[in-house]
């Protein structure tokens, strides 16, 4: 008696267990919500869900950290720089002059904004993405992606049209592409970039740096003299602290925003995954006829 009954609860034990996987295979799927709680879990360990709009943080993180803090640092630098360069020469055989070779002011402004500005965007580069994988600072998620040709190349885009981008891929992407030559294409798109900001502060800061300076040298022939102490170290600091504030969140903003866009795609590919789970469940789940 014993044995029939435990075979009977047995039996609707196994029943029951059925009865359950059968009512959560039957359950309707969201795909959207799904997506979501898939993509907030994705987020749990890697980058933060893209903003909606500017947030306080991101914006303490661009102009303050990226902007203020980075005006200060870069204008310690070039001002540590300029005091042996132009401390340790001999002034007397080689002025310092505004124009003249070989101590040059002018050559100085031109190829600090230049360097500077290369060497800043794979300095941000670096730590936005470091930042970014360490849940320190939300992307930027609310901007719309560009949809002209060049704008899209500038910003490391793939072409809007899909056979442009095959295109282009076969062109940039070879089938046998080594490490190195992925790396040095990178390095070499990263410099025309900071290139692209260089020839921007140079139109801008150079020939106001070159006005500042005629009014605080020695007039001397065709050209203007300077003391080896003061003049020059502060005129490259200055120059490098601005030239740091108005490029550097720039930088870091453009960093964050294409995080964002990459964020953004990850979770359109990911619901449009699960949509397409579901209605390949809804298929296999009708009747057939």
């Amino acid at each position: 008696m014993s044995t029939v009954m435990a075979q009977h609860e047995t039996q609707g034990q196994v029943l029951q267990h059925a009865k359950q996987g059968l009512e959560g295979s039957m359950k309707p799927v969201n795909p959207e919500i799904d997506a979501d709680e898939m993509q907030e879990q994705e987020q749990e360990e890697g980058r933060m869900r893209p903003s909606l709009n500017f947030t306080g943080h991101q914006l303490f993180y661009v102009f303050g950290l990226d902007g203020v803090g980075a005006m200060l640092l870069s204008g310690g630098v070039n001002f540590a720089l300029a005091y042996p360069m132009y401390t340790t020469q001999d002034t007397t055989k080689n002025p310092i002059r505004l124009f003249q070779l070989p101590n040059t002011l002018a050559g100085d402004a031109a190829v600090t904004i230049i360097i500077q500005c290369i060497l800043t965007w794979f300095v941000e580069m670096g730590l936005v993405s470091y930042d970014l994988s360490k849940r320190s600072v939300q992307p930027v998620g609310f901007i719309p992606e560009p949809s002209h040709p060049w704008m899209r190349w500038l910003l490391f885009l793939p072409p809007s049209d899909p056979s442009d981008s095959e295109t282009e891929s076969e062109k940039v992407r070879p089938v046998n592409e080594s490490k190195a030559d992925s790396l040095f294409n990178t390095i070499v798109q990263g410099a025309l970039r900071g290139f692209v900001f260089a020839v921007a502060g140079f139109i801008l800061l150079w020939p106001l740096s070159v006005g500042i300076l005629t009014t605080l040298g020695e007039r001397d022939g065709g050209d203007w003299r300077y003391d080896d102490h003061w003049i020059p170290q502060a005129f490259k600091a200055i120059l490098g602290g601005i030239l740091s504030l108005l490029t550097t969140p720039l930088m870091a903003l453009f960093w964050l925003v294409k995080a964002g866009w990459e964020g953004n795609d990850e979770r359109s590919n990911a619901r449009e995954s699960r949509r397409s789970q579901y209605a390949d469940a809804q298929r296999q789940d009708e009747p057939a006829v």
